[in-house]
C-alpha cells in the first residue's frame, strides 16, 4: 500500500513537467520563472521618476520639443566628404547617432510594463499608482508629453528630416498599453486619465493611418510592414477601434503572410540582410503578436492558412530548431550582435499557448528573459508578457 502511494505521488510529481502547457496552469508556469526578477524590477520602478523626452534634445532635429527624433541606424558620415549627406551602411549602426529619445521611451516602456506586471500578479495597486505618474507625464501634462506623431523619425543627415521607416519606433509602447489594459479596471485609476491616454493613441492612430509616412510603412515589404499592422492593432485595442483591427487581420491574412513568407516557413526578405538571424526572429516574434493581439472567439489567426499552404505555425517549425541549437544556423552569422541571440522569444512563449507545445515552452523557460544588451532590448519589445496572457 505504501509503495502504491509513494508511486502515485511519484506521478502527480512528475506529470506538470510534461504536461502540455493549457490554461491556468501555463500561466501560473509563466508567473513562477518572472515573478521574482519581476516585482524587483517593479520595486525599482516605483522609485523612477518620468523622463520623457522633452528632457532630451538634438540640434540635428527638424522638429520641436515635444516631437519625437531619432535617426537612421546604419547610415554613416562621408569619408570623401565629411559634412555632406550621411551614407550607408547596412547593418552597421553608427554609435554617433542621436538615441536619447529612443532611450526615453524604452525605459518608460520597461518601466510601465514591470509595474503592470507586478500589479497583475500582486494585486496592490501601488504599482497602478506609480505607473500614473509615469502615463500622465507621456501622454497628459502638456509640459512633458510626447506629440502623437512621428514626423521626425530615423532622420538621415543631409537626406530626410523623417521618414515612414521610423514608425518602427513606437513599437515600445506596446507594453505601455497592455500594462494599461492590465491597471484600467484598478479603483485608483483616474477615469479622466484613461480617457486622456486613450485619446492620445486615437490621435496617433490618425496620424498614422493617414500621413504619408504610415502609408510608406504600411507597404513595406519586410519586418517594417509587419511592425506598422502589429502596433496599430495593439493600440486599437486601447481604442476600441474595431474597424482598424478588422483592417488589420485582413492585411495580416491577405498581405503579410502570404508576400513575406516562404514555403519552408522563412521569411526571405529577413535573409537576405546582412544580420538574418536576428532579423527572423524580430520578425516571427512581430507575426506572433499580431496573431495574439488580433485573436479572440470570432477570429483565429494562429490556424490561419493561406491557399498555397503557409501558417504561423509553420514559421516558429522553421526557426525553432535554430533557436533551440544556433549551431545550426544554416546562413552567416549575424554582422553584428550574432553573440546576444536569442533570448526568451516572443514567438517561443505565444506559440506554445497556442499550438500546446511543451518543448517550445521550455526553451522559452531557459533562455534569458531580462537582456542587457541595448539593441537586444530594443529588438524585444514584448518584455513582459504575462500582460499579454490571461
Amino acid at each position: 500500500m505504501k509503495r502504491f502511494f509513494l508511486v502515485g505521488w511519484l506521478v502527480l510529481s512528475i506529470v506538470p513537467c510534461f504536461a502540455k502547457p493549457s490554461g491556468s496552469l501555463f500561466y501560473r508556469e509563466m508567473v513562477q520563472v518572472l515573478k521574482k526578477e519581476t516585482i524587483l524590477k517593479a520595486d525599482e520602478a516605483s522609485k523612477m521618476v518620468p523622463e520623457t523626452i522633452t528632457m532630451f534634445r538634438c540640434d540635428r532635429s527638424a522638429g520641436g520639443k515635444h516631437d519625437f527624433y531619432s535617426e537612421g541606424d546604419y547610415w554613416w558620415p562621408d569619408p570623401k566628404n565629411p559634412d555632406g549627406p550621411y551614407i550607408q551602411r547596412d547593418g552597421m549602426t553608427n554609435p554617433g547617432n542621436f538615441v536619447a529619445h529612443r532611450q526615453a521611451v524604452i525605459r518608460f516602456s520597461q518601466i510601465v510594463g514591470a509595474l503592470a506586471s507586478a500589479y497583475k500578479i500582486t494585486g496592490n495597486e501601488k504599482y497602478v499608482k506609480a505607473a500614473l505618474v509615469h502615463l500622465n507625464a507621456w501622454f497628459v501634462d502638456s509640459v512633458t508629453r510626447m506629440n502623437p506623431s512621428l514626423n521626425y523619425a530615423q532622420a538621415i543627415k543631409g537626406r530626410f528630416t523623417g521618414r515612414g521607416i521610423g514608425i518602427i519606433d513606437t513599437i515600445q509602447l506596446m507594453d505601455v498599453v497592455q500594462g494599461i489594459l492590465a491597471m484600467q479596471n484598478a479603483s485608483c485609476f483616474d477615469k479622466s486619465l484613461l480617457v486622456a491616454i486613450k485619446s492620445w493613441f486615437a490621435e496617433y492612430l490618425k496620424w498614422l493611418t493617414t500621413h504619408p509616412y504610415g502609408k510608406d510603412e504600411m507597404n513595406a515589404a519586410n519586418n517594417h510592414g509587419t511592425c506598422f499592422t502589429m502596433q496599430a492593432a495593439c493600440f486599437a485595442r486601447l481604442t476600441g477601434d474595431e474597424t482598424l483591427l478588422d483592417f488589420c487581420r485582413n492585411r495580416y491574412k491577405e498581405v503579410l503572410l502570404p508576400s513575406q513568407m516562404a514555403a519552408d516557413g522563412s521569411f526571405p526578405l529577413e535573409l537576405k540582410r546582412t544580420k538574418p538571424y536576428g532579423y527572423s526572429i524580430f520578425n516571427l516574434d512581430a507575426m506572433t503578436t499580431l496573431c495574439q493581439i488580433l485573436s479572440d472567439k470570432n477570429h483565429d489567426l494562429w490556424n490561419y492558412t493561406t491557399p498555397d499552404g503557409k501558417c504561423i505555425r509553420k514559421g516558429i517549425e522553421y526557426l525553432f530548431p535554430y533557436v533551440a541549437d544556433k549551431s545550426k544556423w544554416p546562413l552567416p552569422a549575424d554582422v553584428m550582435y550574432w553573440e546576444n541571440w536569442p533570448i526568451a522569444q516572443t514567438f517561443l512563449v505565444f506559440g506554445a499557448k497556442a499550438y500546446q507545445n511543451r518543448q517550445w515552452f521550455e526553451r522559452w523557460k531557459s533562455l534569458d528573459h531580462f537582456p542587457k544588451v541595448e539593441e537586444v532590448i530594443r529588438n524585444f519589445p514584448v518584455r513582459n508578457p504575462l500582460l499579454w496572457i490571461e
